[in-house]
C-alpha cells in the first residue's frame, strides 16, 4: 500500500490510498439474452396503460376469455380455503385430479393414461416448456408450424434446441402439409409441435390431415410430436378435434398438452397438464420437482370441480364457446367486408389472423400519422389513431397479418371493428 494521494487536514498531512475498483460481472446467460419478449403481453400491457389513463382503448390483443370463471368452480376454490386444503400437494398433482384427467382424456379423447402419466403444472405453458426440455439435447432440432404461438421458439431456445419455423400459408389454410414437413426434416429433428385449435389462426387440423402428418412421423424414429390441445373445446362445428396420440402407432410418440384456462376462463388459476409416455412424464416431473413443484392446492381443487361439470365442460363452457361463435361469425363479416383483407376463417380458438399486406409496405402512410413499413407500425397506427389494440403478425412468424382475439363483448367488437375500418380507409400508398 503506498499513499497516491495526499492532503492537508488540522495541519497534518493526511496520506489517502485509492483503490482501483474492479467492475463486477453482469453477464446473463446467453440462451435467456436471446430470448424474445412476449409481443401479445407488451401489447396488451400499453393498451392497459393508455386505459388507466383515461383513453378508450379497446383490446383485442389479450389471449384469455372474457368471461369469469364458472360458478361451480369458484365455489370448489372456496371450499378448498375455508376447510384447509391451503399446502403443499404431490410434486405431480393431487392423484384425486391426476384421475380426473385421466377419466377426461379416456372420455372425450380415447386416450388411456394412469394418474402416474400425468403432470399437473402451472399452466400449460410450464406442461410446454418441461416437455420440451424433457425430450430434447442440445441442438435437437424442434419443428414448429408457421404461424405458431409466441413462445414455442423461444421454449425450444432456452432448451438448447434449435427451432425450425415452417411455413405454412394462408391459401393452405395456415396448416402444415406433409410436403412441407417432409422438406423440414433431417437426422436432427426430435420434436414437432402442433397446436389445433391454433393460436393464432384458428384453424383446425382434421382428421386425414394429421394421419397424413403420422404416416411421416412414423418413418422417423427419432421424432416425437407435442400436441398442445389447449383450445380442444372451444370449436365450431362442423369442425371436430383429434388428439394426435389417438391415432394408430402415435401414442408413445405423443406429448399431449391441456390444461383449464381457455376453455374454463381459468387463466388466472393457472393450472395445465402433461400427459405422456411414463418416461418422459417422470423426466418432466423431475424438473418440476427442482424448479415450481405442485400446482396450487387450491387450483387443482377448482379443477377437479372444472372436470365435473360435463363432457366438453357441460353447459357453462357451451354457453362460452356459443358467444365466441356468435363474436367469430361478426368479426369474419366485418373483416370480409373491408376491401384489401384477406381472411382465412378461423373453426376454433378465439382468433383470427387476417393479411393485412395491402396496409403496409415501403409506400404505405397514413396522414397525421406517417409511415407504415410493416405490421408493427400498422398495430401501433391502430392503436394510435383507432384505439385498438392488436398484435403484429410476426410475433407468430406471419410478418404479413395482425392477429386479432374476439375474446370480448359484443359492444367491444362493434366498436373495434367500425374504428378498424375507419383507420384502415385513411392508409394511402404514394402512388395513389
Amino acid at each position: 500500500m503506498h499513499c497516491t494521494l495526499s492532503t492537508q487536514y488540522a495541519g497534518r498531512r493526511v496520506c489517502v490510498t485509492t483503490m482501483h475498483k474492479k467492475e463486477f460481472d453482469t453477464t446473463l446467460n446467453p440462451r435467456v439474452v436471446a430470448l424474445k419478449l412476449s409481443k401479445t403481453m407488451a401489447l396488451t400491457d400499453l393498451a392497459s396503460s393508455m386505459r388507466e389513463g383515461g383513453m378508450d382503448v379497446v383490446g383485442l390483443a389479450a389471449g384469455e376469455p372474457d368471461f369469469d370463471t364458472p360458478s361451480q368452480i369458484l365455489d370448489a376454490g372456496i371450499e378448498a380455503l375455508r376447510t384447509g386444503k391451503t399446502h403443499y400437494t404431490p410434486n405431480t398433482g393431487t392423484h384425486v385430479l391426476r384421475q380426473a384427467i385421466c377419466n377426461k382424456l379416456e372420455q372425450e379423447n380415447g386416450l388411456e393414461y394412469t394418474p402416474a402419466q400425468v403432470v399437473v403444472s402451472n399452466g400449460a405453458k410450464q406442461s410446454i416448456w418441461q416437455a420440451v426440455l424433457a425430450v430434447c439435447s442440445e441442438d435437437d432440432e424442434v419443428l414448429i408450424p408457421a404461424p405458431f404461438w409466441v413462445s414455442y421458439p423461444e421454449i425450444a431456445k432456452l432448451a438448447g434446441a434449435k427451432p425450425v419455423i415452417i411455413d405454412c400459408p394462408a391459401q393452405d389454410e395456415f396448416l402444415l402439409t406433409p410436403a412441407a414437413l417432409k422438406a423440414s426434416l433431417t437426422p436432427a429433428s426430435r420434436l414437432l409441435i402442433l397446436c389445433s385449435p391454433s393460436n393464432p389462426t384458428g384453424s383446425v387440423y382434421s382428421r386425414k390431415d394429421l394421419e397424413a402428418i403420422a404416416e411421416i412421423v412414423a418413418d422417423h424414429p427419432h421424432l416425437m410430436v407435442l400436441s398442445d390441445e389447449i383450445y380442444e373445446h372451444i370449436m365450431y362445428a362442423p369442425a371436430e378435434h383429434h388428439s394426435f396420440a389417438a391415432l394408430p402407432g402415435m401414442y408413445d410418440r405423443t406429448l399431449t398438452v391441456n390444461g383449464f384456462s381457455k376453455a374454463f376462463a381459468m387463466t388466472g388459476w393457472r393450472l395445465g397438464y402433461l400427459a405422456a409416455p411414463h418416461h418422459v412424464a417422470k423426466a418432466a416431473a423431475a424438473i418440476q420437482s427442482q424448479s415450481t413443484s405442485g400446482a396450487s392446492s387450491i387450483a387443482q381443487h377448482a379443477g377437479v370441480a372444472a372436470l365435473q361439470l360435463g363432457p366438453k365442460g357441460g353447459q357453462p363452457v357451451q354457453r362460452m364457446r356459443e358467444a365466441f361463435q356468435q363474436r367469430r361469425d361478426f368479426v369474419v363479416k366485418q373483416l370480409q367486408q373491408i376491401p384489401g383483407v384477406t381472411l382465412v376463417e378461423p373453426k376454433g380458438a378465439f382468433y383470427c389472423l387476417p393479411v393485412m399486406a395491402s396496409f403496409f409496405g415501403p409506400s404505405a402512410s397514413a396522414d397525421g400519422f406517417g409511415a407504415i413499413p410493416d405490421a408493427d407500425t400498422l398495430c401501433r397506427y391502430l392503436l394510435e389513431t383507432g384505439l385498438v389494440a392488436t398484435v403484429p403478425g410476426d410475433a407468430f412468424g406471419a410478418p404479413d397479418c395482425i392477429r386479432i382475439s374476439y375474446a370480448a363483448s359484443m359492444a367491444d367488437l362493434e366498436k373495434a371493428m367500425e374504428r378498424l375500418s375507419t383507420s384502415l380507409k385513411k392508409v394511402l400508398h404514394n402512388s395513389e
